[in-house]
C-alpha cells in the first residue's frame, strides 16, 4: 500500500477541560482581596452559567483545588482560596525572582519591536497622575509584569508566575490605593522600560526585583487586614 501523510485524530476538548479553563480564568481575574469575607462558588450557578451539567463543573473544581486556587468544606461548599500575610508577602517574593530573570532574558531574547513598543503599550505610566485614573492603572499594572514574564520566553518561569499571578493580582490593585505606592511604582515602571529598551540585564533585573521587593514591604505595613 502506497504511503502517505496522515495525523493522528486529536479528539474534542473535554467539557472538564473547558470548564476548568473558564473557571480558572474568572478566578485570576477577581479582585479576591478587594472584598471582605469568603468567596463562596455554587455548583449549580455555575452550571448555568456555563450551560454545561454538573458533572465537568464538579471535575474542573477538584482540579483546581489540587492547584491551591480553591478549597472544599464539607458542609459548607467550595470557596476561594485567600491567603495570609505572611503566605502573600512570600509569593510575592518569588513572584519577584521569577519576573526579575524574566526581564535579564528579555535583555537578549526579546525582539527590538517588543522593547520598543512598551511605552506605547502602556500610556498610563506616563500620562497624568495616577490617582486621577487608578482603575486603568490598576489594569496596567498588571498586564506591565506579565509582559515582562513573557518577554523572558522562558515556559517554566510562565507556568510558575500563572499560578502566584492571582493571588499577586489582587494585591498589587489595593497597594496601589495605599499610600504613596501608585506614584511610587509608576516611576518604578518607567525606570524598568528605559532599562529593557538600553538592553540593560543587569540593571532591568536589579530594578525588577527591588519594585516587587518594595511591594512585599508594604504588604507587610499596610497588610494587617489579610491576617
Amino acid at each position: 500500500m502506497q504511503n502517505f501523510a496522515i495525523s493522528p485524530i486529536v479528539p474534542a476538548t473535554s467539557l472538564r477541560t473547558l470548564a476548568y479553563e473558564a473557571l480558572k480564568t474568572a478566578i485570576t481575574n477577581m479582585d479576591i482581596y478587594g472584598q471582605s469575607g469568603d468567596i463562596r462558588l455554587d455548583e449549580r450557578s455555575l452550571s448555568q452559567s456555563l450551560g454545561v451539567s454538573r458533572t465537568p463543573i464538579r471535575e474542573a473544581l477538584t482540579v483546581l483545588e489540587q492547584e491551591g486556587f480553591v478549597r472544599n468544606e464539607p458542609r459548607r461548599g467550595i470557596f476561594v482560596v485567600k491567603k495570609t500575610r505572611k503566605e502573600i508577602v512570600g509569593m510575592i517574593q518569588a513572584w519577584a525572582a521569577l519576573e526579575s530573570m524574566a526581564a535579564r532574558l528579555a535583555c537578549t531574547r526579546a525582539k527590538d519591536e517588543d522593547l520598543e513598543c512598551m511605552r506605547r503599550m502602556f500610556p498610563e505610566f506616563f500620562e497624568g497622575k495616577p490617582q486621577e485614573h487608578l482603575d486603568e492603572y490598576s489594569e496596567a499594572n498588571i498586564r506591565f509584569h506579565q509582559k515582562i514574564v513573557s518577554l523572558g520566553q522562558c515556559e517554566v518561569i510562565q507556568g510558575l508566575c500563572s499560578n502566584l499571578v492571582m493571588h499577586v493580582r489582587g494585591i498589587r490593585n489595593i497597594a496601589l490605593r495605599e499610600g504613596d505606592r501608585a506614584s511610587k511604582s509608576i516611576a518604578e515602571h518607567v525606570a524598568i522600560i528605559e532599562a529593557l529598551e538600553a538592553r540593560n540585564a543587569d540593571l532591568s533585573e536589579r530594578l525588577v526585583r527591588e519594585h516587587g521587593l518594595g511591594l512585599a514591604a508594604h504588604v507587610e505595613v499596610y497588610g494587617k487586614h489579610l491576617d
